[in-house]
């Protein structure tokens, strides 16, 4: 069984929904991201053997076949999108690892794309002549009502729960947003689209403007906010990952796919299955939190972060180094895929055996990680 490596990674910025990405189809992100990273990687589209793309918001067909066409891909590239929400960037390159280790494929151009901006308007059919279309913002993630909550209450109510403050969270997003403001490397990620070079959302943060906020959900001691709630958003990420085969013969400085695991948790606090996913793969691989240098912490919300850093027991300052996404915001199928890219790019610049972790919650209950392992040229 061959190993899997990644030799390339490309993002888009991640601009606010209705912002500077307004107009663009998640699809076309998602070429521009494809493009360059074969470019960096030094392949032909025709060398591809497939991609494989998380998408959460789309209104049907197969996004991800739109993007490969788009970037010019030749027609007999093979492309699936999955929709595990907010895990499915992540889980495509999860996907891709596994087609690549089997012998199925060589290169699989891997991650996610989305748009807030561009999603289709969601309605049900009518059951009954004479009714109306019902309009709904979003799909049912459990078989029971009483167990499929609003993501923003259940956090709220896992904030009382574990005693995570409010004062505490939004110092939390203060700081993420800090670290994104002195995020110099930036560059080395981005795909500039619409002339967009940055992510548009991330500003400083003051804790004062956090004060003055209205709590979304929960009472003025553990409720969360806008400051310390990621915002909707628009972006596309991409891996490119191969075989040893392929890596020999293009010479790339590669990180190493070392594992990964999609498992469920309790539908009613979703924002704690990476806890489960990620002391699961740690035990796989007989390795510790101690032995991570360096983890990529999705922030959907500033306790989700809070809680999963505590409970897996990461070192916070090795978390999110750069800032996370409460400084730049939540394209939900594209999300874990920005973390794996960013993570690619450090860890291609650190110490060869350095260790990396994405970690990613979704809605229904659902936990994804990876680890990464810092290799250099084979």
């Amino acid at each position: 069984m061959t190993a899997a490596h990644i030799i390339a990674g490309r993002r888009t910025a991640v601009a606010v929904r209705n912002g500077a990405f307004a107009k663009i189809e998640a699809a076309d992100l998602g070429a521009a991201v494809i493009d360059r990273a074969l470019e960096d990687a030094g392949l032909r589209g025709d060398q591809v053997d497939e991609v494989i793309l998380g998408n959460a918001l789309y209104g049907g067909g197969n996004p991800a076949r739109v993007a490969a066409l788009a970037a010019g891909l030749p027609e007999s590239v093979g492309a699936m999108t999955i929709d595990t929400q907010c895990c499915g960037g992540l889980d495509a390159i999860a996907l891709a690892a596994a087609r690549v280790r089997s012998g199925s494929a060589d290169i699989v151009i891997a991650g996610g794309l989305e748009s807030y901006s561009r999603a289709p308007i969601r309605q049900r059919r009518p059951t009954h002549r004479g009714q109306e279309p019902e309009s709904y913002d979003r799909p049912p993630f459990t078989p029971w009502v009483e167990r499929d909550p609003d993501m923003i209450d259940s956090v709220a109510d896992l904030a009382a729960r574990l005693n995570i403050s409010r004062m505490c969270q939004e110092a939390y997003a203060v700081e993420s947003h800090r670290r994104a403001t002195q995020d110099a490397a930036i560059e080395r990620e981005v795909v500039v689209v619409d002339g967009l070079a940055r992510d548009e959302f991330t500003r400083p943060l003051s804790s004062a403007v956090c004060r003055r906020l209205t709590p979304l959900s929960g009472g003025d001691d553990y409720g969360v906010t806008a400051a310390t709630t990621a915002v909707e958003a628009d972006a596309a990420a991409v891996v490119v990952v191969a075989s040893e085969r392929v890596l020999k013969s293009v010479a790339a400085n590669s990180v190493l796919i070392r594992g990964e695991v999609s498992r469920g948790d309790d539908p009613t606090c979703p924002a704690l299955a990476p806890i489960a996913a990620v002391r699961d793969l740690l035990a796989r691989l007989e390795l510790s939190p101690g032995d991570i240098a360096r983890t990529e912490m999705m922030e959907a919300f500033a306790v989700q972060a809070l809680a999963c850093i505590e409970g897996i027991g990461l070192a916070p300052d090795g978390v999110n180094r750069r800032g996370g996404a409460l400084a730049w915001g939540h394209p939900i199928g594209a999300s874990g895929a920005i973390l794996a890219v960013r993570l690619f790019h450090d860890l291609q610049r650190g110490t060869s055996g350095e260790l990396g972790l994405a970690a990613i919650a979704a809605a229904g209950g659902l936990g994804s990680a990876m680890i990464f392992e810092a290799v250099g040229t084979l």
